[in-house]
C-alpha cells in the first residue's frame, strides 16, 4: 500500500544540498521523496541513467543512503551503493569514473549532529549545477508514494539493478596516481591529521598510516561538535601540535572531508585565504601550470592581486561551489575557492577535496624542503601580509532580517571608526575601508546566523573591525 501523509514539509535545497534535523524532517519518507524527483530528473535526461550513492560517518546514513538505493532501482535506474562510509569527494570521483547520471551523498558536511542531509553530483564529478538542482526541488512531491520497507536491497543486487562499489581504494589508487606519496611518506617533516570523525578516516590511515592522528574513531555523535574546520572547533588539535613540538603541519577535514582546516607548526591556524594563495603559488612557480582562478565573494581580493602578478585570469562568484564548479566544467580553471574551507585544482574533480588539498600543501613542504611559515612568507612578498577573522552573530530572525534591510538600504556609512569607501554586493555585503581593510556581512541560507568577515593586517585589528561592526549593527 503507498503510504499517505498529511503536512509533508516543503524541501528546499541551499547553498550546498537539503539539510534538516535528523527523524524531525530528515526522515525516510522525505529522503524517498527528494529520490523520487531525481528518479524522474534523471529518467528524463538521460537514455541509460545510473547513480552512485554513499554515506558519511553520520546517524543511521546507511539507512538514508539504502533508502535512497531503492527509491533509485524501483525506479529502473542502475544504482552503485557505497560499502562503508565515504567522503563527499570520493561520490563525485565515483560518478566521473564510473560515467554516472548522477551522485548522491547522504550528508549535512559541517553541519552540527543533529543534522543529515542529501546533496546531488553531477556526472562531470562536482556538485550538480543550480539550474537542474532548481528542476529536481520543483518536482519533488508532497507525501512519499513508495513503500520503502518491503523493498529488498538483496533482490535489486540479485536483477543487476544495485551493485556495490569500492570507492575508497578507487580514491586511493587515484591519489597515488597524482602525488608523490614516496616522498611525502619518506619526509623528515612529520605531519598530523584530525578527521573531526568524519568520513577522511579510513583513507588517510590507508595513504599514510605513521603520521599522528586524532578524531579517527566511528562517533556519529561528533563529541557534540559541529565538524566544521575552523579554529574554535579545533581547539584540542592545535594543543596537540603545540604540546608535540615537532609536528611540522596539521591538516584537518569536515564531516565529510570536502573542507579543509590547516595549522603550522606553532598550533596557529592558517585560513582558506592563506591556503589558496599557496596553492596558486605552487600551481604556478612548481608545477607549470595555468589556468583562471574562480573565487567565491568572500575570498580576500588579495588573490586578485597574485592573478594579476602572475597574469592569470580572475573571476568572483556567489557563494556556493555549485557556482564555481560550473565555471570549472566549462573553462579552462586553476582553481576553484570558498572562504569556507573548500577547495578545488586542475588535475583532479571540479569538487572541494580537504584531503585532496592537504596532501598538496604537504607536497609543496616536502619539494621546497621549507616550513608553512617560510611559503607564506613567499606569498607575502607578492600581496602583503594580512589576517583574517570571522565571526557569526546568532540572532532573532527578525533583528537577522531588520539588519539585512539596513544592508539593503544602503544604511551603513560606517562603523565606528571604519568610514565605508565603497560596497560589493555580489552576495551580501562587502564594506571596504582605507589601508586594504574590509568587512562583508552575509545572512546564512540555512542557519539563524549572520556571519561577519573582516581583513585586516593584524589579527588584532581584524577583531576590531569585528567587534565595531557588531556594535553597530546591534544598536
Amino acid at each position: 500500500m503507498p503510504i499517505k501523509l498529511k503536512n509533508m514539509t516543503k524541501i528546499k535545497f541551499g547553498t550546498d544540498g537539503w539539510r534538516a534535523i535528523i527523524a524531525k524532517d530528515f526522515t525516510v519518507d522525505n529522503v524517498a521523496r527528494v529520490t523520487i524527483a531525481s528518479a524522474v530528473w534523471v529518467k528524463k535526461n538521460f537514455d541509460k541513467p545510473s547513480v552512485v550513492v554513499g554515506h558519511d560517518c553520520r546517524f543511521a546514513g546507511e539507512l538514508f543512503a539504502e533508502t535512497t538505493a531503492k527509491v533509485f532501482a524501483n525506479a529502473g535506474i542502475k544504482v552503485y551503493l557505497a560499502k562503508d562510509f565515504v567522503s563527499t569527494p570520493m561520490i563525485s570521483l565515483g560518478a566521473k569514473t564510473l560515467g554516472t547520471s548522477l551522485g548522491v551523498i547522504i550528508t549535512a558536511s559541517h553541519n552540527p549532529p543533529s543534522y543529515n542531509g542529501y546533496k546531488l553530483k553531477g556526472g562531470f564529478g562536482g556538485p550538480l549545477l543550480p539550474d537542474d538542482i532548481q528542476k529536481i526541488e520543483d518536482i519533488i512531491p508532497d507525501t512519499n508514494s513508495i513503500d520503502v520497507e518491503n523493498l529488498s536491497i538483496a533482490d535489486f543486487v540479485k536483477a543487476g539493478l544495485i551493485e556495490y562499489v569500492d570507492l575508497e581504494t578507487m580514491y586511493v589508487n587515484h591519489v597515488e596516481k597524482n602525488f608523490d606519496m614516496e616522498a611525502i611518506r619518506n619526509t623528515k617533516m612529520n605531519f598530523a591529521y584530525d578527521a573531526m570523525y568524519g568520513a577522511g578516516q579510513n583513507v588517510m590511515r590507508r595513504l599514510l598510516p605513521d603520521i599522528t592522528f586524532l578524531h579517527c574513531d566511528y562517533n556519529p555523535g561528533f563529541e557534540g561538535q559541529a565538524p566544521e574546520p575552523i579554529h574554535k572547533n579545533l581547539i584540542p588539535f592545535s594543543t596537540l601540535i603545540t604540546e608535540s613540538g615537532d609536528i611540522d603541519c596539521g591538516l584537518a577535514t569536515d564531516g565529510d572531508a570536502d573542507r579543509i582546516g590547516l595549522y603550522n607548526g606553532k598550533g596557529e591556524f592558517v585560513d582558506s585565504h592563506h591556503i589558496i594563495l599557496l596553492l596558486i603559488n605552487y600551481l604556478v612557480t612548481q608545477k607549470k601550470m595555468t589556468g583562471k582562478v574562480v573565487n567565491a565573494f568572500s575570498v580576500t581580493p588579495r588573490v586578485k592581486k597574485m592573478c594579476e602578478h602572475y597574469g592569470l585570469e580572475y573571476q568572483v562568484t556567489q557563494i556556493g561551489f555549485k557556482y564555481i564548479a560550473g565555471i570549472m566544467v566549462s573553462e579552462d580553471v586553476l582553481l576553484g575557492g570558498e572562504e569556507s574551507g573548500g577547495i578545488a585544482i586542475k588535475g583532479h574533480i571540479p569538487e572541494r577535496d580537504g584531503i585532496w588539498m592537504g596532501l598538496t600543501i604537504w607536497e609543496y613542504m616536502v619539494k621546497s624542503g621549507k616550513t608553512l611559515d617560510q611559503l607564506i612568507e613567499e606569498i607575502y612578498k607578492i600581496v602583503g601580509a594580512f589576517k583574517f577573522e570571522r565571526s557569526d552573530m546568532h540572532l532573532k530572525e527578525e533583528v537577522k532580517v531588520g539588519i539585512v534591510e539596513n544592508c539593503k538600504n544602503n544604511t551603513y556609512t560606517s562603523f565606528g571608526p571604519y568610514k565605508v569607501e565603497r560596497i560589493e554586493t555580489v552576495d551580501g555585503w562587502k564594506y571596504f575601508f582605507a589601508n586594504d581593510e574590509w568587512m562583508m556581512i552575509r545572512a546564512s541560507g540555512t542557519e539563524p546566523v549572520l556571519r561577519n568577515y573582516a581583513e585586516s593586517a593584524t589579527t588584532e585589528k581584524a577583531f576590531a573591525i569585528l567587534k565595531a561592526v557588531e556594535k553597530t549593527l546591534l544598536g
